[in-house]
């Protein structure tokens, strides 16, 4: 793995490092001596280690800051002390001195602290990079594999997030992922004055289904539904099992008019060919759909659009199924006089 390494310094400060951080086949390496551009980039790109040039001005104002970011704590630090009066100290006053002076850079947030320490007290530019080198490459191995062990965690979190957010029977995202998409969606909707548009679909008289053929038909059936309605959906359509036979459509810049539009379409491609569950059996069903748009007066969490939609898909529902209403105005929308349910086409 090539580690990114971010160097807080002048650039005569590289000089001063291993040659392994100036291998630009083993390293991607970046220098920034200002502290508002170094918290900029750390923030848009993390790298995976941080070595900060003591002398700097703001080294421990960054190394602070970064131990305060949660989500950047695990970038690994390394303070590197090249300040000559501290250098020049730590040959005047004992052990006890010296580890009261590392446990400061510690707890202002340093994960290691390396002393430069002038290879000739006569010229305290000289360091001793020998002994340096073999500190500086240890912690480096250090931060390496803390890096990876972040890397390693996060994919295991999207791994788990994945199957969190899915529903194992559609392949769709589940109810917790709408709870989480909505408000996205409406907050995106409002900062670029789009349109956004939602569709509740319920799949018409599906407890017999599975009171006639059993749960297992019902659940082969919900499948090819969700295929059907995948293949005819737009790219930026977001299906969602919102629960049982019903599922949630956000029709992203989409107007009610463009909505009422998909629903149409949806619920014909559902009604006009029957569902083959196996060899034997084929089922016709319908579906029946509720739409709403957003509202300035809508919440930010999505919970008035949705019930708006819910509404609609009852009044659909009580006007005899296999059809779309919403959108307020478009109460009467009816395209189709209901069919007869479960009727079975044997092979």
């Amino acid at each position: 793995m090539k580690i990114s390494i971010l160097v807080f310094g002048s650039n005569n400060f590289i000089t001063t490092l291993p040659d392994q951080i100036r291998d630009a086949s083993a390293c991607s390496i970046e220098v920034i001596n200002n502290i508002d551009q170094a918290v900029s980039y750390i923030q848009i790109t993390p790298p995976d280690i941080i070595l900060v040039q003591a002398s700097n001005n703001g080294s421990l104002e960054l190394c602070c800051w970064l131990k305060e970011q949660t989500k950047l704590s695990w970038i690994y630090c390394i303070l590197l002390e090249d300040r000559p009066q501290l250098l020049a100290s730590k040959s005047q006053y004992g052990l006890e001195w010296e580890f009261e002076i590392n446990a400061i850079a510690l707890r202002q947030g340093a994960d290691a602290y390396i002393w430069l320490v002038p290879k000739d007290d006569t010229d305290p530019n000289l360091v001793d990079l020998t002994v340096n080198q073999r500190l500086l490459s240890a912690q480096l191995t250090v931060g390496l594999r803390k890096a990876q062990k972040y890397r390693d965690l996060l994919r295991k979190n999207d791994f788990l997030s994945t199957i969190a957010l899915s529903d194992a029977l559609t392949e769709f995202s589940n109810r917790r992922a709408l709870d989480w998409e909505l408000p996205r969606q409406i907050q995106k909707a409002r900062n670029h004055r789009t349109s956004l548009s939602l569709i509740i679909l319920d799949v018409d008289y599906f407890k017999k289904v599975n009171d006639t053929y059993g749960h297992l038909v019902g659940d082969r059936l919900l499948q090819l539904l969700s295929q059907r309605l995948r293949h005819n959906l737009r790219e930026r359509d977001i299906p969602f099992r919102y629960g049982g036979e019903e599922f949630v459509i956000l029709l992203g810049n989409t107007s009610c008019e463009e909505a009422l539009v998909v629903a149409h379409r949806l619920n014909r491609i559902v009604s006009e060919h029957t569902f083959a569950i196996d060899n034997q059996l084929s089922i016709n069903t319908t579906v029946s759909l509720g739409i709403s748009c957003l509202q300035a007066e809508d919440d930010a969490s999505g919970i008035s659009l949705l019930e708006r939609a819910d509404r609609y898909l009852l009044q659909a529902k009580a006007a005899g199924r296999n059809r779309v209403m919403g959108c307020e105005s478009e109460s009467e929308n009816i395209i189709s006089q209901p069919i007869s349910h479960l009727r079975v086409v044997s092979s």
